[in-house]
């Protein structure tokens, strides 16, 4: 999505057709944040960081106790592929921080909007046990983690 503002302070989103979108249509531009990284480190030669890159999306617990969430591995692995990339160019990372662990609550979409590794039983209207259901997610990117990023498969 990109932007324009149609009032002072007041900004319509425009979609990209060239480019897929989250469950809350925001953009998922992997290219645009090798290139950013590539532009911003080439303007100033700073080592970057990534913060905060993850996907907000309605998990769904199974019948089976289990979160299958492969197009938040989809989305992680393609950004990491990209941050790569721009190493290879050059671009001095320093780290690369998913958001987040544990899914929390979103300021303007609940408890339904799930970004973590490790799902939360509950829901806005029930917070049933709040037990804590690591997703698929969780054990792939681990083994990132345990492979200093170098297996990047399911």
């Amino acid at each position: 999505m990109s932007g324009y503002e149609t009032q002072p302070g007041f900004f319509e989103m425009c979609k990209n057709p060239n480019l897929d979108t989250t469950d809350w249509d925001w953009a998922i531009d992997p290219t645009g944040l090798e290139y950013i990284f590539r532009d911003i480190y080439c303007r100033y030669e700073k080592p970057l960081m990534i913060t905060e890159n993850g996907l907000g999306a309605y998990d769904e617990l199974t019948k089976d106790g289990k979160i299958h969430d492969e197009y938040r591995i989809d989305y992680l692995r393609a950004h990491i592929k990209a941050m790569k990339k721009a190493m290879n160019y050059g671009v001095e990372v320093l780290a690369y921080c998913p958001w987040s662990a544990v899914d929390l609550l979103s300021t303007s979409n609940g408890v339904k909007k799930r970004y973590g590794f490790i799902y939360v039983d509950r829901t806005d209207d029930d917070p049933k046990e709040c037990a804590r259901i690591r997703k698929d997610s969780f054990y792939w990117y681990q083994k990132v983690i345990q492979s200093q990023g170098t297996d990047l498969e399911s």
